[in-house]
C-alpha cells in the first residue's frame, strides 16, 4: 500500500497564535496548537497534539455551524461534542449511529437505526434522527432531544417493509444552505423504475424532513435514475464558517465504494435552464502535468473513498478519505491533487500534500472513516485506531 508519511523532527510550542471569535461571540483558545519544525517538505500537513483518543470507533466527524466539533462513534453509539481545543462538552446516544450532519438551524441530523415490531415481525430499519440541541434555552448535546425521525421506507410509502427493505441503509448525509439536505442510500434492489427509486440512490429532503425525490442525473446520452452505485460520502458547499446569508447552491461532491466504478469521487452540479434545473456531472481539468502531478479524474484513483468534505473558507479545496488505502487526499477546486504554491513561489504547479499509510504514527491511519475542516485545521476520524487526529499545513502557521 502506498504511503505518504510526513516525518516531523520536532515540535515547538506556539505562542503567537491569537484566539478566534466563536459562533456565539466567545473566544476559542488556540493555545493548544504546537508549531512544527521539519526538514524535508516545505509544504506538508503536520500533526497537532494531543491526540483525541477517548472514543472507541469514530466513523464520522463534522465541523458544526456552532464552531464545535462533533464525532459519531459507532461502537458506543454516541455523538460526542468538543470545542476546538479538544475539551469534551457532551454526549448523546443514537442507536446504530453511523453518520452525522448539522444544518444552519443548528439541528444535528444523525443516521442510525430504529427497532420496531410490525405484524409480529421484528425489524431494524435505517433511520434519520433530527436532534434539537436547544431544549429549554440551554444549548448543547447534554440538553438535546429527538425532534423527529425518518424511518425507511415510511417516508415514501406505508405498509409492512418487504424483505429487501430490511437491508436498505442510509449512508452519508449533508445539509444545504436553505435547510434541504441530501442522503445517500444503499440496498439490494437496483430497479430504476421502483417506486421511491432504486435502493442505491441520492435522496433529497426539505427542511421539514419531507422526502422530495431521488435525484436523477442528466448526461449527453440520457437521464439516469440509477446513476449512483453504492454512494457513500457527501459534502455540499454550505460549510462553516460561511456567513448565514451566503447561499452556496445545490452542488455537491459524493463518493462511491462500488468496486466497478472507475471514478469513485465526482462533483454533481445544478444546471438551471429555461424549463427548470437539472443535475449533471461536473467537469474537471486533467492530464496537464505542468499544473499538477495527479488529478481527481483518474480511473481507479481510489479504492474505498468513504468520506469527502469541502473547505468553507472560499479556497474551494476538498479532501477525500480512502479507508482501504489508509490515506487522506487533498484537491483544488479544479480537480488538481494538492494545494496552490505559497506566495512568492516561482512555480504555478500545485504541491501534493496527500498523506497517510497504515500504522499508529501521528501521520498514519488504520481505516480512517471521515474528515472535517475548519479554521485551517484538518480533522480525521481514525476509526481503527479509535482516535481523532488533527493537522495543519506548514504554510498556515504564522
Amino acid at each position: 500500500m502506498k504511503q505518504f508519511a510526513i516525518y516531523v523532527t520536532g515540535i515547538l510550542f506556539l505562542t503567537t497564535l491569537m484566539g478566534c471569535e466563536g459562533f456565539f461571540g466567545v473566544k476559542t483558545s488556540t493555545d493548544f496548537l504546537d508549531e512544527p519544525q521539519f526538514d524535508q517538505r516545505e509544504v506538508a500537513y503536520v500533526p497537532i497534539q494531543p491526540v483525541w483518543d477517548d472514543m472507541e470507533y469514530p466513523v464520522d466527524i463534522i465541523a458544526g455551524w456552532d464552531e464545535l466539533i462533533y464525532v459519531a462513534d459507532s461502537v458506543s453509539e454516541e455523538i460526542i461534542s468538543f470545542d476546538q481545543a479538544g475539551n469534551e462538552l457532551g454526549r448523546y446516544s443514537v442507536p446504530g449511529l453511523s453518520s452525522i450532519a448539522q444544518d444552519r438551524s443548528l439541528d444535528i441530523l444523525a443516521v442510525g437505526t430504529f427497532d420496531t415490531t410490525i405484524n409480529n415481525r421484528d425489524f431494524t430499519l435505517s433511520t434519520i434522527y433530527r436532534i434539537d440541541l436547544n431544549k429549554g434555552g440551554d444549548y448543547g448535546l447534554e440538553n438535546a432531544f429527538i425532534e423527529n425521525k425518518i424511518v425507511h421506507p415510511f417516508y415514501f410509502r406505508t405498509g409492512v417493509p418487504d424483505d429487501n427493505e430490511q437491508f436498505v441503509r442510509f449512508r452519508g448525509i449533508a445539509a444545504l444552505a436553505d435547510g434541504e439536505y441530501y442522503v445517500t442510500r444503499n440496498g439490494p434492489d437496483t430497479n430504476p423504475q421502483k417506486f421511491g427509486g432504486p435502493d442505491d440512490a441520492l435522496l433529497i429532503f426539505n427542511k421539514e424532513d419531507v422526502f422530495l425525490t431521488p435525484m436523477a442525473i442528466v448526461t449527453e446520452i440520457g437521464t439516469f435514475r440509477n446513476f449512483f452505485r453504492q454512494p457513500q460520502g457527501l459534502a455540499t458547499f454550505a460549510q462553516p464558517p460561511q456567513s448565514p446569508v451566503i447561499d452556496q447552491g445545490k452542488d455537491f461532491y459524493f463518493t462511491s465504494i462500488s468496486p466497478t466504478n472507475a471514478l469513485k469521487v465526482q462533483r454533481i452540479v445544478e444546471v438551471i435552464g429555461p424549463f427548470g434545473s437539472n443535475f449533471e456531472v461536473g467537469a474537471f481539468q486533467t492530464g496537464d502535468t505542468s499544473l499538477s502531478d495527479r488529478f481527481l479524474l483518474e480511473g481507479f484513483r481510489f479504492d474505498k473513498p468513504v468520506d469527502v468534505t469541502v473547505a468553507g473558507d472560499g479556497t474551494n479545496y476538498f479532501w477525500v478519505v480512502d479507508e482501504a488505502r489508509d490515506s487522506v487526499y487533498q484537491f483544488t477546486g479544479r480537480g488538481f491533487e494538492g494545494v496552490n504554491p505559497p506566495p512568492g513561489s516561482s512555480s504555478d504547479k500545485v504541491i501534493r500534500v496527500s498523506f497517510g499509510g497504515k500504522g499508529i504514527g501521528l501521520t498514519q491511519f488504520n481505516k480512517p472513516r471521515a474528515v472535517a475542516y475548519i479554521d485551517q485545521i484538518l480533522y480525521v476520524a481514525d476509526g481503527g485506531n479509535g482516535r481523532i487526529l488533527r493537522f495543519k499545513l506548514t504554510t498556515d502557521f504564522d
